[in-house]
């Protein structure tokens, strides 16, 4: 059996997170984790993974740019002695190529996508450009985000595409949906706009909060609320615009939850504004939870679904498109119902974990 170490600094259970205790789970591999973590106190990260038995092992931080975890990190790999390391994100791939540890073994990179929420984030984005030209293979979510790798000085044949995937028995949950409803105050026949993920700019909340607004003025016969289920930086702006756009009683700030499910029960649309995405799990939970979605046309969206096909596809950053896109969906429920359905099918045939799981363990043999 293949033994593969996984370097990932988590907190929460984030989608990358989520797809790899699904790996491990099923996979004919030995998955052990290793997470950074300033505080000794565990998290929901750490939580998850012991609760799926996984072997987990900590990597003490006591500020930022640390420089004694790489000792840690050598430790570990010297104990767990696995035939692939496998690190997730800018700081486990700038640690790996610097720790010289991918010299001695196979070493695949996870590269999920980058978030741009401030100049010094983006600055940081740009470790990759060194870090990622030593590994044997990188894993993307999307041909976009191939595209951009090669571009960065990734040798291209080097990088494989694997989508993001969801057991299609999630989100059966909609026996929670009035209760979910009335815990968040909304009504019984209000129409629930619904976002999850991180409140970062590249989300694009704000435009959503503005097509709210717009929808309202285009169907004032609809009482329509958006529910925005995380937390992060944009979460004051978020408020602003609402304000200032005369919808901040409309804007259901949930903030974050471990468990999303209830709050796609409670849902009519799911939304993703993004201005950049890979392949997105808020847009696999909706189709496996039988929503009809609205999104923009960005990264690996358009790879997974296909305009009135299987979703409603508008430009990234367009307002106008997006309110047109949602009250499209809510004035005409059979088409919505049919689209939704068709992108639940969608689900069941490409991308559950059954299908990852055997293209990953592919890409681990020709490596080890």
């Amino acid at each position: 059996m293949i033994r593969i170490l996984a370097f990932l600094e988590a907190v929460t259970v984030t989608g990358p997170a989520k797809n790899m205790i699904e790996f491990a789970r099923q996979a004919p591999v030995e998955i052990i984790v290793a997470t950074f973590q300033r505080q000794s106190k565990p998290n929901d990260f750490t939580r998850a993974v012991e609760a799926a038995g996984i072997p987990l092992h900590i990597i003490h931080e006591w500020r930022a740019f640390d420089t004694g975890v790489v000792a840690q990190m050598r430790r570990i790999v010297e104990q767990v002695q696995p035939d692939i390391l496998q690190t997730h994100a800018i700081k486990s791939h700038f640690l790996m190529r610097a720790s010289g540890m991918w010299k001695r073994r196979p070493w695949i990179a996870f590269h999920h996508g980058y978030t741009f929420t401030d100049t010094k984030q983006k600055l940081y984005n740009q470790l990759d450009r060194w870090s990622l030209r030593r590994s044997r293979r990188v894993i993307t979510v999307s041909k976009l985000f191939a595209r951009q790798l090669a571009d960065m000085g990734v040798d291209e044949r080097r990088i494989d595409v694997v989508h993001n995937a969801i057991d299609p028995a999630w989100g059966k949950t909609a026996h929670l949906r009035e209760q979910t409803r009335t815990e968040l105050h909304i009504g019984e026949q209000e129409k629930v706009l619904l976002i999850v993920g991180r409140l970062s700019r590249e989300k694009a909340h704000g435009a959503l909060v503005e097509a709210l607004a717009r929808l309202r003025k285009l169907c004032p016969e609809i009482p329509a609320k958006l529910l925005i289920v995380g937390d992060g930086p944009e979460r004051g702006a978020i408020e602003r615009i609402a304000a200032a756009n005369g919808v901040r009683e409309q804007v259901v700030l949930a903030g974050y939850a471990a468990d999303v499910a209830p709050y796609y029960a409670a849902a009519d649309i799911a939304v993703l504004a993004s201005v950049t995405e890979g392949s997105p799990n808020a847009l696999l939970e909706a189709m496996a939870a039988n929503l009809p979605v609205v999104a923009t046309a960005v990264g690996g969206i358009p790879e997974i679904v296909s305009d009135h096909e299987t979703a409603i596809l508008v430009p990234a950053g367009d307002v106008e498109a997006l309110a047109q896109g949602l009250r499209e969906v809510l004035t005409d429920e059979i088409a919505a119902r049919e689209m939704a359905a068709r992108a639940r099918s969608l689900i069941v045939s490409s991308f559950t974990p059954q299908a990852r799981m055997r293209r990953l363990c592919e890409i681990y043999e020709g490596v080890r």
